[in-house]
């Protein structure tokens, strides 16, 4: 073989392996429409855009009404507050925003400890925000059950339940609208994971670290002894979502046929809120866990478990997502702020518990930097 055949021989080697690589490297995500002008549109209560169904969502006209609320019945002193906090005052400039969406939509074969729920409500509601200028960064935690007036149907329900796919726009744009009423923030892109989603994320990184000062549990879907040891998928997620997390009080205490006699008392302080807490820590344990990867072989690994966990906007090529997330090698997970809206708990007239907003989010925005005065 002449020099000049070697070098065309060499040339096409390299094309080829490249080709293959990108084709193995960058999987062919999941996407969904994310129009900006619908959102907004939605958000200003414009509700003119007929919604194709080319993911096969189902169109539902009655769930985000299916949880209304009347405030007729409710105490005027809390439908006073809840009417001047839940319409964000200002708009959120120079930002880049993502929008994370954990939703509780699972098969029956997945969680067998959660067991099989029929239909879909988001159960995390994270806002990412990465300043155009300085490139701060922030973690915004919404509580599932905070009180809004849902921009498309004019009702009051819970945040949530706007995750739903109807004449308005698709799920995440409603959502996105809904956050807009009450933030101001405008959302860029979005990402949305379901619980098996969220075991497979974390089963790419072989596991996550989980920290607790006390020994926990729920039940027979999670134990965390206390101090520092890594966990599945399925442990991580049941106990992000546990409602009804105990403390073991002294010492652990198993009798001779293997049975646990110890004292376990419900853990104090469970609430939306310290899910929130527990969402935001598993996300920047994952982020930390970017900077350990070494080699084209451990990217490739990750990349193709987020290919059937994730469903990304349209906009978000899959080469952004892969940068976003390599940016994150050389930064320091402890500069990111974390926040979650200021709320507090109130109980409707019928029962229901539920979650208001107790000053407007352009205040809060202010006070965490996000919103010059």
């Amino acid at each position: 073989m002449n020099s000049q055949n070697r070098y065309y021989y060499l040339l096409g080697t390299i094309v080829a392996i490249g080709i293959s690589a990108y084709l193995f490297i960058f999987p062919n995500f999941e996407t969904a429409e994310f129009d900006a002008e619908v959102v907004e549109n939605i958000s200003k209560g414009v509700t003119t855009t007929v919604v194709s169904n080319e993911n096969n969502e189902e169109i539902n006209e009655e769930t985000a009404g299916s949880e209304d609320i009347d405030l007729e019945k409710e105490n005027p002193s809390t439908v006073n507050k809840f009417l001047v906090n839940s319409t964000a005052e200002k708009d959120i400039e120079n930002f880049t925003v993502y929008l994370l969406i954990g939703s509780d939509e699972r098969s029956e074969n997945s969680s067998e400890s959660r067991g099989y729920v029929d239909g879909e409500r988001a159960d995390v509601i994270i806002l990412g925000l990465v300043n155009d200028i300085s490139d701060e960064k922030h973690l915004i935690s919404i509580p599932r059950d905070v009180l809004i007036s849902n921009p498309c149907t004019k009702e009051i329900t819970r945040i949530n339940s706007t995750y739903n796919k109807n004449s308005c726009g698709n799920k995440a744009e409603n959502l996105a609208a809904s956050i807009k009423v009450l933030t101001g923030i405008n959302i860029n892109h979005f990402a949305s994971f379901n619980f098996e989603g969220f075991e497979k994320i974390i089963d790419s990184f072989n596991g996550v670290e989980i920290c607790v000062d006390q020994t926990q549990r729920e039940g027979f879907s999670f134990e965390l002894q206390k101090g520092c040891q890594t966990v599945s998928g399925a442990t991580a997620l049941n106990w992000v979502v546990s409602r009804n997390t105990e403390v073991l009080v002294g010492e652990k205490v198993i009798d001779s046929s293997g049975n646990d006699k110890s004292e376990w008392v419900k853990m104090e302080g469970v609430s939306d809120l310290s899910r929130n807490e527990r969402q935001q820590y598993i996300i920047l344990q994952l982020l930390n866990g970017v900077r350990d990867f070494k080699s084209l072989n451990e990217l490739n690994v990750f990349i193709n478990a987020l290919e059937d966990a994730f469903i990304i906007d349209e906009n978000l090529t899959v080469n952004k997502a892969v940068n976003l997330l390599w940016g994150f090698r050389g930064e320091d997970i402890s500069s990111i702020k974390q926040h979650s809206i200021p709320v507090e708990n109130y109980v409707l007239a019928d029962g229901r518990q539920v979650l208001i907003m107790t000053e407007n989010f352009s205040k809060f925005a202010t006070s965490i930097g996000i919103l010059e005065n």
